[in-house]
């Protein structure tokens, strides 16, 4: 029973922003599972490595290049991928955008970037995936990428951890609306992990000891972490779970 509760097979999955990172990571996860999976990033070719994996995994990946804060064109991208795959069962918004920056020197292009790609991009890809999603008679499972800054604030990143505490709060609200059409809106919200877009701070090894020495579990996240997650809330193992985001630190929010 427990297999099959966490079983994907015959769903088919969209996640943003999958070239690398959390967002290949998830990818990957859900493939593992048996999900086939749409894929997006703004540069079609680095998405190539991600379908080679899914692919290798048996599972059928279709790719698109996708600007998250191009609205005119999400609706296109799905209809697209529903047209080859029958459904849109499972997205993932993992696009997202990050400039560190004194809050006395963010511009209005650095807070448009960052609250565009991150709160705006989620909420416009939720939309179209809920207008597919209302139609079929299994619903469907909406996962946000939340931050550690959706629940506390961290000194210049204040356009980004704006964005997350907005998609923390979209999440909850998208939740009870779309309960009654069958769709399900959760988040998780990754910890410390060592990604392309974070790696500048792990190689400040005084940084690196300090993170750790905060985090209970002593450890930075991997992928079978975040990707345990992002599963179980896409499958029927948490039919009865919405509104909810799931804090993936190794503790960190709970020790602070």
């Amino acid at each position: 029973m427990a297999n099959t509760m966490f079983d994907l097979a015959g769903r088919m999955a969209v996640v943003t922003g999958a070239s690398r990172g959390i967002g290949q990571w998830i990818a990957l996860a859900l493939a593992e599972a048996g999900a086939d999976v749409c894929v997006t990033a703004r540069d079609q070719n680095s998405l190539s490595e991600t379908k080679e994996k899914i692919e290798a995994l048996g599972r059928t990946c279709i790719t698109s290049a996708q600007d998250v804060t191009d609205v005119s064109s999400i609706d296109e991208t799905l209809s697209k991928f529903e047209n080859i795959t029958g459904a849109v069962d499972i997205l993932v918004n993992n696009a997202g955008y990050e400039q560190v920056a004194p809050s006395l020197d963010v511009d209005e292009q650095i807070w448009d970037k960052i609250i565009g790609t991150n709160l705006k991009g989620a909420f416009f890809w939720s939309q179209g995936a809920a207008r597919r999603m209302s139609r079929q008679s299994r619903g469907g499972s909406i996962i946000n990428l939340c931050s550690l800054t959706s629940y506390v604030g961290i000194p210049t990143a204040v356009p980004y951890g704006s964005s997350k505490s907005g998609l923390l709060g979209m999440t909850r609200a998208l939740s009870a609306e779309w309960a009654p059409l069958g769709i399900r809106v959760n988040a998780v919200a990754p910890g410390y992990f060592r990604t392309a877009m974070t790696e500048g701070f792990y190689q400040d090894e005084s940084w690196a000891e300090r993170m750790i020495d905060k985090i209970p579990q002593k450890r930075f996240g991997d992928a079978s972490d975040i990707g345990g997650a992002v599963v179980f809330l896409a499958s029927s193992a948490s039919a009865y779970i919405t509104g909810q985001c799931i804090p993936v630190d190794g503790g960190f929010l709970a020790s602070i």
